[in-house]
């Protein structure tokens, strides 16, 4: 039986405008309509994970409010274990500012609020969490001091790492070498490398000891670099109408994977699938395809029966 998934990140309610185009700097633009969404890379990537069959356990924060009550009833809904889940009653729930462009774009402007106050202490009395889990999965909307902690501790208990590293940011070399596996985008990679030459920037994590890296790559599929070999596998072609949560439904479909057994290669293509159902419906967290959705999509592309060779 497949173990469970530890997901430490944050929680965020969504508000959404769409517009005709992404506003340049001093533009004020007149937008469609306004919705909100449960949010937030750490339980986008949680829900994603749990829709698609994983047994999921989240640890952080949200406020002592309306929206804070929202997203812990959402995840819970969700099949997300939500025990270790706090409520701050000295700061609001995060709130992510996003607008979302005819073309499925966005741009995305996050307030922490109760996000930022996630402790190490936090994580450590969660550690029965751990007990069990197969995989850590992490972001970069937390602190770094919880961050860290987590990867102690998923080490401790035989967990493999997973780290998406958005919001990007300059990290220490003993923080990546216990990742097991770094998903970055594009973007994230350079600021994490300060090296915009993709080969390079791989180098350089190669030296820092980040083993696994899987490069997504949006439109254009994954580039997954395993132990010095290179794979780029493509993308599906399907109707964009959202890239909200796109890379989150890509992080969860791979951790799913890993729990089941299979290789990274075979589980960056469950990431891209489950990332090009995404994409074609609206919001962050329902555009999140269920495990019969995914099912359905992978046996038509045969993705079960993919290459072992890494």
């Amino acid at each position: 039986m497949a173990k469970h998934i530890v997901v430490v990140g944050s929680l965020n309610m969504d508000l959404v405008v769409r517009a005709a185009h992404l506003p340049q700097a001093g533009e004020t633009i007149l937008g469609s309509d306004f919705r909100t969404f449960p949010g937030g890379k750490g339980a986008n990537q949680a829900v994603a994970a749990a829709r698609l069959g994983g047994t999921v356990k989240m640890i952080g924060r949200v406020g002592a409010d309306d929206f804070g009550n929202a997203l812990l009833q959402n995840a819970a809904a969700d099949g997300v274990d939500t025990t270790y889940l706090l409520q701050d009653s000295e700061a609001s729930t995060g709130v992510a500012l996003i607008t979302v462009d005819s073309a499925g774009q966005n741009t995305i402007v996050v307030a922490s609020g109760a996000n930022g106050r996630l402790t190490a202490e936090d994580v450590t009395n969660a550690e029965e969490a751990f007990r069990g889990a197969a995989v850590l999965l992490l972001q970069l909307e937390s602190p770094l001091t919880a961050v860290g902690r987590a990867i102690e501790l998923a080490k401790q208990h035989g967990a493999k790492v997973i780290l998406n590293p958005a919001p990007a940011q300059v990290l220490e070399a003993a923080l990546l070498s216990g990742v097991d596996y770094l998903i970055p985008n594009q973007t994230e990679l350079a600021l994490l490398t300060g090296i915009e030459h993709i080969p390079d920037a791989l180098s350089a994590l190669h030296r820092w000891g980040v083993r696994c890296v899987i490069v997504t790559l949006g439109g254009e599929g994954a580039l997954l670099v395993d132990n010095g070999v290179e794979i780029h596998l493509p993308a599906y072609r399907v109707p964009v109408v959202d890239t909200t949560a796109a890379g989150d439904a890509f992080v969860g479909a791979f951790a799913v994977a890993l729990t089941e057994g299979l290789t990274p290669r075979q589980a960056v293509e469950w990431g891209n699938a489950a990332g090009a159902l995404a994409v074609t419906r609206a919001g962050a967290q329902p555009s999140l395809p269920t495990r019969q959705e995914f099912d359905r999509l992978i046996k038509a592309v045969n993705i079960s029966a993919a290459s072992n060779c890494c």
